[in-house]
């Protein structure tokens, strides 16, 4: 069973500062939350520890750094033995333009998030998927335009 880590209501405060500007300094993390230093960054390190803070990263611009084209590809296999999961699973994590992979109920088994620069460079992705023995069916579905993201998880309440 997976332990779940006990959050209390300053930690929830302590989070929600840093998804809004994961840059703050310790002493700006209390402050805004009204803490000591020291105390604050126990629960820093706590949270931390327990896996609830994953890590720390900069959010890129995509089309600054010539990833301009976002495609939600649904991804149905062949059969659903362990081979073929495990096989398609293992070649996703080598795939960098793909940045999320979720198993998925309905029509599909996948659901990516790819990025790429051009037609061009999808269409070579595209390829080297349907190279995949296991892949039966690839739906892809164009990004237009981004109305929301990056956007912080919801901590309680704010559902």
């Amino acid at each position: 069973m997976v332990k779940v880590p006990s959050i209390d209501s300053t930690d929830r405060k302590i989070l929600g500062a840093l998804q809004r500007d994961g840059r703050l300094s310790n002493a700006d993390i209390a402050e805004a939350v009204a803490l000591s230093p020291s105390p604050c960054l126990r629960r820093l390190r706590r949270l931390e520890a327990e896996g609830v803070i994953r890590g720390y990263r900069p959010q890129l611009d995509r089309c600054a750094i010539g990833l301009g084209m976002t495609v939600f590809v649904q991804v149905k296999l062949q059969d659903h033995s362990a081979r073929s999961v495990d096989g398609f699973e293992q070649a996703l994590l080598q795939m960098p333009a793909v940045i999320n992979a979720s198993t998925v109920s309905g029509s599909a088994d996948y659901l990516l998030e790819v990025v790429v620069a051009d037609l061009a460079d999808y269409d070579d992705w595209v390829r080297g998927m349907q190279a995949l023995a296991m892949v039966r069916e690839i739906e892809s579905n164009f990004a237009l335009r981004a109305v929301k993201t990056g956007a912080p998880l919801p901590l309680a309440g704010e559902r």
